[in-house]
């Protein structure tokens, strides 16, 4: 550790605060592994971080962590559940603790035969943000532009998650949100905002700080309603156990019912599912939009490949998507291209961060996915890189790695990759997407991931 270079903690506030790399630490990873090589530590204030810029050694990293890897402890959200007696849930959870809670939680979410079984939920929630989109056209001015899409689309991503994990309809694409759905929006947001405040400051002046006081009622607030969620799946269940009546349903009713976690581990978990399910996926949808906008060759091969599996009025279902090469690869070089700034669907927090021989590490995924070693023109969007084919052979294989790897890798990867190929095939069957008139490029910025610095505007043309 001793022998690594690397920014002192003043030199790090320079270039946060004085250059101005706080809004784009994702460049700053390229730049500081120019300067120091592929392995460089840093310092937080009390934090002491080795980054790790290059496919080879974030392989040797990921490869050693053992049966019960660790990652950054998220002091701040444990901090939160020990202050309330609420349960850890997969993010906050550690050891042995952990792998009982992701074994309970695993089949339902990874296993494809069980994922498929959401695709009718999620494409009724598509269904709604279609019909959203139509009227949002004509409600925004000349019946074709539909401002800030990374803003609706959060509504859908949220929509989305909310129909499995809690099986139930939160309104969100109504055109009047429901008060409590709003302010349940809202608090996910506001508690990522906080977490990477709170973070920065030592746990003992935790109880002093205001924006402490409002970290804890934002997630007392998420708490509450998932509690109200879950308590009425209850109330359902008894109620239909106590007429004799079968009991169905998909992710929370199996959980209830299986008798293998309690009523309060169940909250905690789903409750960090649904922070987890929300910006990761709305963002890389958004990206994903802005990209085939600007690449109308792109779209329309994605548009023929879609039309040639589903014809006519036919919905995409699991199956359906199992053929589509072109729309996977288009969400693979999305993810690579634009969205990882850390291990974005793996740890929520800033960037993936891991414990390992006691040291913690950064793994910096966007700098190796910027390597032209690993993927040539890394700065052109090219989803047939994705395909099978002598490019693919090249590329490395932790060279991009959106869901993390090993068996602490993203627990909703399958179910977020079926939100994003059910929308965004559906949207491309559905519309002709073009780039807003004004011609704006919009850039990047680091919010916990990489969202759009200024709202993404699209123009939706109808198909004819």
């Amino acid at each position: 550790m001793e022998e690594l270079h690397g920014p002192s903690f003043l030199t790090s506030l320079y270039w946060l605060f004085g250059k101005g790399y706080f809004d784009i630490t994702h460049e700053m990873q390229i730049e500081h592994k120019k300067i120091y090589g592929p392995l460089w530590k840093s310092k937080y204030g009390p934090l002491v971080v080795v980054n790790v810029a290059s496919a080879d050694l974030i392989e040797q990293v990921l490869r050693q962590e053992g049966k019960l890897p660790v990652r950054s402890d998220m002091p701040h959200w444990r901090e939160y559940r020990q202050l309330r007696s609420q349960a850890y849930g997969p993010l906050t959870e550690m050891g042995p603790e952990w792998q009982r809670i992701r074994s309970i939680l695993n089949p339902r979410m990874l296993k494809p035969r069980h994922v498929s079984n959401y695709s009718p939920a999620i494409n009724q929630v598509v269904t709604d943000f279609i019909r959203r989109i139509q009227w949002l056209r004509d409600e925004q001015g000349d019946g074709l532009l539909v401002s800030d899409m990374a803003g609706e689309l959060y509504r859908f991503a949220f929509e989305g998650i909310c129909s499995v994990l809690f099986e139930t309809r939160m309104g969100c694409l109504n055109d009047h949100v429901p008060e409590e759905t709003q302010k349940f929006i809202e608090s996910v947001g506001e508690m990522f905002r906080l977490s990477s405040v709170v973070v920065l400051f030592p746990k003992s002046l935790w109880p002093y700080l205001p924006f402490w006081k409002h970290f804890v009622v934002v997630w007392d607030h998420l708490f509450r309603i998932a509690k109200m969620l879950i308590d009425s799946k209850v109330k359902e269940i008894q109620g239909k156990m106590e007429k004799g009546e079968p009991v169905e349903g998909e992710y929370l009713t199996h959980l209830l019912t299986s008798d293998k976690m309690s009523v309060t581990e169940i909250q905690g978990s789903i409750t960090e599912l649904l922070l987890a399910g929300v910006d990761t996926t709305s963002n890389t949808i958004s990206w994903a939009l802005y990209h085939l906008a600007r690449e109308p060759e792109i779209q329309e091969t994605l548009y023929e490949e879609v039309k040639s599996v589903c014809p006519g009025d036919k919905i995409p279902a699991a199956e359906d998507i199992a053929k589509m090469a072109w729309l996977k690869a288009t969400v693979k070089e999305t993810l690579r291209n634009t969205v990882q700034q850390g291990c974005v669907f793996e740890v929520v927090c800033s960037v993936q961060l891991l414990l390992l021989f006691q040291t913690l590490f950064h793994l910096c995924h966007y700098a190796v996915s910027y390597e032209e070693s690993n993927f040539p023109e890394p700065h052109v969007f090219r989803p047939e890189r994705w395909l099978r084919g002598e490019d693919r052979l090249k590329q490395h294989p932790f060279g991009s790695i959106p869901f993390g790897f090993g068996i602490r890798a993203c627990l909703g990867r399958r179910v977020a990759e079926l939100e994003m190929y059910c929308v965004l095939s559906r949207l491309i069957k559905q519309f002709e997407v073009r780039p807003d008139p004004s011609g704006k490029t919009v850039k990047a910025k680091t919010r916990t991931l990489m969202i759009p610095g200024t709202p993404i505007n699209l123009q939706f043309l109808d198909r004819k």
